[in-house]
């Protein structure tokens, strides 16, 4: 992991040198010697991280390395931050040059004396590499940087998965617990499932929570995770979330409530419906006696679903309810899911065969194992190399013949690069059982500048990254759409293994507000709770490169407090929620120069100080309101590559924003004003509230736009304008209307994936879409009040999955013999006059069980 200190700080140190034309020569040859000197010594990390577990001195000089690759970028940021101030007025920059001589002279003085010191220790450094025989063992290799080797990474950029572990051995099970659940049993029940870490409990949970009698039999649903650090008022408030929906109005009422009223409050709410509510991954029993009070018995079947690590847990939580302890999976079950994980089974030749089956058998039936050993095992090439994880687990096995479930994880972790060990790494800053949005993660780690740039897409080379994660099983999906994953998971031993390692590089540190203590060495800092607290620590002599805030409660007059000392931010996030407050943004973001995302949530208005953050590539930002007001100054970001948010000033000049990619929130009455024409990046364009008084032809100017989704007004009956353009845009794959259509225009052949929502066409919309060439996955919801759906032959040859959900007028569907001949998953939910599916359609996986409901 040092690697990727001194790599990312090779780097600063390379660009600075270019971009800094006009600096000194006796300061661009320190520049140069550090760079130089720097690049030797990442020749010996490897060596040096191998033996550092074993050796206390030397993981002092891989940490002490790790300390002079910050602060070589710090010193070099500072120095960009001073000598840009004021460059972008230059008259004023003219008539304060003379009084700034002196000033820039001291400046320049500060950073040689800086790199000086950087010099003596790196001298000093050097010193002890001989001293603790730390060796070269890249070799001739040593001049291929992280970047190349990750680029050999197989990549795609879809990735889907059915299961958290593809669910093997335990369909009975799931039928056990199904009967238990539907019982015709009035009394509120609880049914605890119990086990050990990675043995499945939440994938079982989560089985029978999506199963469709479940979905059938239980109209409220609600899941909460309460973990082993939990808030009771959270929990009741997320619950009450769940069942009544996040409006402003219950937002501000719940934030007002103490932990009785919230108790009353759910009491209420659930007592006249049939409720299930899976309460997850619970620690201890106080955590469930807390919350059993708000789930009334109004003898009307519901029931609670409870998973844990603890037997006395499961015990006791309910004097008759149904406790299940969950068992390992049998060596024939273990070798199938093995099998079924595995990327290509037929290169899986005799000899593998036999060292396989020996290490799945000491898994012990635990498929967390299991999944992880078949990631690590996809990755290595051939006999020999399955010879070596065999031996290297084989040299820590227990007594009783069994593999330790952290040697697995652990040797999955340090087969990964350099990059993809910093993108695991970033999982564990997340709060436990927490879901991660995908486009989320795949933008804060191209911000802290994991993703080496070349000629693809970071944004593609990212997605790569976290599909080969998926791939090996250290990361799980919670999530797709249109065949991409849109939300993920890490178990929690997996979890606890990034922060076991982040700790042990300083990679990042969360605030303990117990102790009040963080590292001040650590470029990191994540903050679960008490932000007010720890921003008042002395943190001005830090060099933070993060700060991410996830908690719930936040005073408004914290952010205004919020401190000017962290001009090396790459990445600020408040991921907040404020409740009925909201919070304004002070002048002082603006001296952030170097931040690169900026995700802000209960915000009322941005600051025009926000156009001097030249270097920032994602603005998210959630409104406390409907909206917030950006300024017009926000067209002056020109790195900006991701604007997210619904603002209320149109922006004029958005076509400045020539990096930009991602597009989301812009309003129809904005868009007409916009001269799309220099947006030549934009892949992804997002609209509301489209009506047909505005046109929206202009979009036909977006060449490379890949992905559009036109969202109409949810109280307007008033139809989308006329939608001809659509066929201009020649790059286009993904596209979702959802608005009242007049008729269906003509499409582009290049369309692979549609969602027509809300259409209410009258004419069958099949005979047009059955001639689109690529289209492979289709979803139509209320999008027809016709009677009759007709697929002639030959029609959609390539479509994989069809979903039909609330045509509620459809009776018959007819589908020609040569139709959709590569169909694999169907879904028809809310069709209650369809009197019968397709012959051949009987045998299509169903990807909504509750059909025809």
């Amino acid at each position: 992991m040092a690697d990727a200190f001194v790599s990312f700080a090779v780097q600063k140190l390379g660009d600075f040198l270019i971009q800094q034309v006009s600096l000194r020569k006796n300061l661009r040859d320190e520049v140069r010697w550090l760079r130089n000197e720097l690049l030797f010594i990442q020749s010996f990390l490897r060596d040096a991280e191998l033996k550092q577990c074993g050796d206390l001195r030397v993981q002092q000089w891989v940490f002490e390395i790790n300390s002079i690759a910050n602060d070589a970028v710090a010193i070099l940021e500072t120095y960009t931050f001073e000598a840009d101030k004021g460059d972008d007025d230059e008259f004023v920059s003219r008539l304060k040059a003379c009084a700034c001589i002196f000033r820039k002279e001291k400046k320049l003085y500060n950073v040689a004396e800086e790199i000086q010191s950087l010099k003596q220790r790196i001298m000093d450094i050097s010193r002890k590499r001989e001293t603790y025989g730390i060796t070269n063992i890249n070799g001739t290799n040593s001049g291929e940087g992280p970047s190349n080797q990750v680029r050999k990474l197989r990549r795609t950029t879809s990735y889907v998965d059915d299961h958290d572990y593809i669910f093997v051995g335990l369909e009975d099970v799931v039928q056990k617990l199904l009967a238990e659940l539907l019982k015709a049993e009035p009394r509120r029940s609880i049914l605890s499932i119990y086990g050990m870490g990675g043995l499945g409990k939440t994938t079982l949970a989560r089985k029978l929570y999506t199963s469709p009698d479940i979905l059938n039999s239980f109209p409220t649903r609600a899941w909460i995770c309460v973990s082993q650090e939990y808030n009771t008022m959270d929990l009741l408030r997320n619950i009450i979330k769940s069942v009544q929906g996040r409006t402003k109005e219950t937002l501000d009422l719940l934030e007002r409530m103490t932990e009785g009223d919230l108790e009353i409050y759910l009491r209420d709410l659930l007592k006249e419906r049939k409720y299930l509510v899976v309460v997850d991954d619970v620690w201890q029993k106080e955590a469930w006696e807390s919350l059993k009070r708000a789930f009334p018995d109004s003898k009307n079947g519901s029931r609670v679903i409870i998973t844990t690590r603890k037997e006395d847990v499961a015990e006791r939580a309910d004097d008759r309810g149904f406790v299940h302890k969950l068992r390992f999976l049998s060596q024939e079950e273990s070798w199938d899911l093995f099998r079924r994980k595995l990327l290509d089974v037929r290169s899986m030749v005799p000899e593998m065969e036999s060292l396989a089956k020996d290490m799945v058998e000491k898994c012990s039936g635990l498929p967390l194992a299991i999944v992880v050993l078949s990631g690590l095992l996809s990755h290595k090439k051939g006999l020999s190399e399955w010879q070596k994880v065999k031996d290297h687990l084989w040299k820590n096995i227990k007594k009783d013949k069994s593999i330790e479930i952290s040697n697995i994880l652990s040797l999955s972790y340090n087969d990964l690069s350099t990059a993809l060990k910093q993108c695991f790494l970033y999982f564990g800053i997340f709060p436990e059982d927490q879901v991660v949005e995908a486009d989320n993660i795949i933008r804060l780690w191209m911000a802290e500048g994991f993703i080496p740039r070349g000629e693809e897409r970071m944004e593609d080379v990212a997605e790569g990254f976290l599909n080969e994660l998926i791939r090996r099983s250290l990361v799980q999906v919670a999530n797709t759409f249109w065949e991409r994953v849109t939300e993920c998971r890490v178990h929690d031993l997996l979890r606890d293994l990034a922060i076991q390692k982040a700790l042990e590089v300083n990679f990042f540190d969360i605030y303990d507000p117990s102790s009040h203590s963080i590292s001040s060495l650590c470029i990191r800092h994540v903050i679960h709770s008490q932000g007010e607290r720890y921003l008042s620590l002395d943190l001005s002599n830090l060099k933070l490169r993060s700060i991410m805030f996830f908690e719930q409660d936040f005073c408004k007059t914290s952010l205004i407090n919020f401190r000017s000392v962290f001009q090396h931010l790459y990445v600020l996030q408040l991921n907040m929620n404020f409740g009925n407050m909201s919070i304004e943004v002070p002048d002082a973001i603006g001296s952030l120069y170097h931040l690169k995302l900026l995700r802000l949530r209960s915000i009322r208005d941005v600051p025009s100080s926000i156009g001097n953050l030249k270097n920032l590539q994602t603005l998210v930002v959630y409104p406390s309101g409907y909206t917030c007001e950006l300024p017009h100054e926000t067209a002056d970001l020109i790195n900006l590559r991701h604007l997210v948010t619904q603002y209320t000033k149109p922006l004029v000049h958005i076509s400045k924003l020539t990096s930009l990619q991602v597009l989301e929130g812009v309003r129809c009455d904005q868009w007409k004003d916009v001269d799309p024409v220099d947006l030549v990046n934009l892949r992804e364009l997002s609209m509301i509230d489209i009506t047909k008084t505005y046109s929206l032809n202009n979009i036909s100017s977006l060449k490379n736009l890949s992905t559009l989704t036109l969202l109409g007004r949810y109280d307007d009956s008033s139809p989308f304008p006329d939608l001809e353009f659509v066929n201009s845009c020649e790059k286009l794959q993904k596209l979702w209307l959802s608005g009242k259509l007049e008729k269906l225009p003509l499409f582009p052949d290049s369309i692979t994936m549609m969602v027509l929502s809300s259409s209410v066409l009258t004419e069958d919309p099949m005979p047009i879409l059955g001639r689109l060439p690529n289209l492979r996955n289709l979803q139509l919801e209320r999008a027809y009040e016709g009677e009759e759906i007709m697929c002639s032959d030959n029609s959609f040859s390539q479509l994989e999955f069809l979903q039909l959900n609330n045509l509620s007028k459809l009776e018959r569907w007819d589908l020609g013999t040569s139709a959709m001949p590569l169909i694999k998953g169907l879904g028809i939910q809310n069709c209650p006059n369809l009197e019968e599916i397709p012959e051949r359609m009987k045998y299509v996986e169903l990807l909504k069980k509750n059909y025809m409901s």
